[in-house]
C-alpha cells in the first residue's frame, strides 16, 4: 500500500497559521523546523547584523533575516529560508516589489548549523541554494567552530578561527572575523 503525499504550495505556506514552528518548503512537501537555539541565534544574528552595516553603508542591496522564504523552484513549489541573505541592489531594482517569497534566489546566503541538523539535510540545502543560483553559501559549524565557503563548481574553502570571512565579488567589502564571531 502507498500513501500520497499532499503537496502544498508556496502561496499556502504564505498564508499558514503561526504554530511555533518555522517550516520550508521542499519541493512540495512541508518540512518542519524547530526553532533554533540560543546559540544558534546569537551567531546568525552576528553575521546578519555585520553583513546589514556593511551593505547599507555601502548601497549594495538589502539583508535578510532568518525565516525570509526565498521560491527557488516551482511545479512543485520550493521554498527555503536561511539563516542570514543578500540581494544585490541591481537585482532588487529590476524584480521591484515583491509581496510573500522573492522569485529566486539571493545571491549570499548563511546557514548556521544546529545541533540537531542532520549532515545529509544541510548538504541538501546547500546543493538547492546552489543549484538555484545563489553566488556564495557560508555554511557556519558551531561545533568545530569553522565556517565552508560553497560556490557552484568549486571546492570548498575551509575557514577557521584565525581566518576572516570575506564577501569577495558577492558582497565587495564585508568581512567578519571568526575568532569575533565565534567569541
Amino acid at each position: 500500500m502507498t500513501t500520497k503525499t499532499e503537496l502544498v504550495t508556496a502561496e499556502e505556506l504564505l498564508y499558514m497559521p503561526d504554530d511555533g514552528y518555522r517550516y520550508e518548503l521542499v519541493r512540495g512537501e512541508l518540512r518542519k523546523m524547530s526553532p533554533a537555539g540560543i546559540y544558534h541565534g546569537k551567531l546568525a544574528a552576528r553575521i546578519g547584523g555585520s553583513l546589514l552595516n556593511h551593505v547599507e553603508a555601502n548601497n549594495l542591496g538589502e539583508v535578510y533575516a532568518a525565516e525570509t522564504g526565498f521560491r527557488i523552484g516551482a511545479d512543485p513549489d520550493h521554498v527555503r529560508a536561511p539563516d542570514a541573505a543578500f540581494i544585490r541592489r541591481e537585482r532588487l531594482e529590476a524584480v521591484g516589489r515583491v509581496d510573500g517569497y522573492w522569485p529566486g534566489a539571493p545571491d549570499l546566503v548563511v546557514e548556521v548549523i544546529s545541533p540537531g541538523d542532520r549532515y545529509a539535510e544541510v548538504e541538501e540545502k546547500v546543493d538547492d541554494w546552489l543549484a538555484a543560483g545563489t553566488r556564495l553559501v557560508i555554511l557556519v559549524n558551531p561545533r568545530n567552530r569553522t565556517a565552508t565557503l560553497r560556490r557552484a563548481g568549486q571546492a570548498p574553502v575551509i575557514l577557521t578561527e584565525q581566518d576572516t570571512l570575506d564577501g569577495a565579488d558577492v558582497v565587495p567589502g564585508w568581512q567578519l572575523s571568526l575568532k569575533e564571531l565565534f567569541a
